[in-house]
C-alpha cells in the first residue's frame, strides 16, 4: 500500500515553519511569498502548533486584531495533528477529511519533523495514479503505440 512517505519521496520534505514569537504580519508575509497555506510553528526544535490560513481569519481577522503586534503563539493551532511517514495514504485522506484539516505535518517517532503533506498532495498522488492506470489499460487494450 502507498505511504505518507511515498508522497514525501516525490514532492521532497521540505516545510516551511516559524517561530512561535514571530508576528502574524511575518508569518503571513511568508506565507504569500511561498504561496503556502501553512507554517509549522516550531519551539525548541518540536513541532509547538501549525499556523494556517483559517488561523488568520478566525484568531486575527475576525477578531480584530492587529497582525503587526500579535505573535503567532497567540494565533496558531495548538492541538497539531501528526502522521508518522509509514501512514497509508487513505489513512492519511481520512484524518484529514475526519478532522477537517488540510495539513498534515509528518513526524518521526522521536517528534522530528519530516515533511507535510496536504490534501492538494494527496489529490494529485491519486490524480497521478488514476492517469498511470489509464495509460496501461489503454496500452492493454489497443497494444503500445
Amino acid at each position: 500500500m502507498p505511504t505518507v512517505q511515498d508522497i514525501l519521496r516525490t514532492k521532497g520534505g521540505q516545510v516551511h515553519t516559524i517561530s512561535a514569537d514571530a508576528t502574524v504580519l511575518e508569518a503571513t508575509r511568508l506565507m504569500n511569498e511561498r504561496k503556502i497555506g501553512a507554517l509549522v510553528v516550531m519551539e525548541d526544535q518540536r513541532v509547538a502548533g501549525i499556523f494556517t490560513e483559517r488561523d488568520v481569519l478566525s484568531r486575527v481577522v475576525a477578531a480584530e486584531q492587529a497582525p503587526s503586534t500579535m505573535r503567532v503563539r497567540d494565533a496558531m493551532t495548538r492541538q497539531v495533528v501528526c502522521c508518522p511517514p509509514e501512514t497509508d495514504i487513505n489513512d492519511a485522506g481520512g484524518i484529514l477529511r475526519d478532522r477537517r484539516i488540510r495539513h498534515l505535518p509528518v513526524c518521526d517517532g522521536e517528534g522530528r519533523l519530516l515533511g507535510m503533506i496536504s490534501i492538494g498532495d494527496l489529490n494529485a498522488y491519486h490524480a497521478s495514479q488514476q492517469e498511470a492506470q489509464i495509460h496501461f489499460l489503454h496500452d492493454y487494450v489497443y497494444g503500445r503505440s
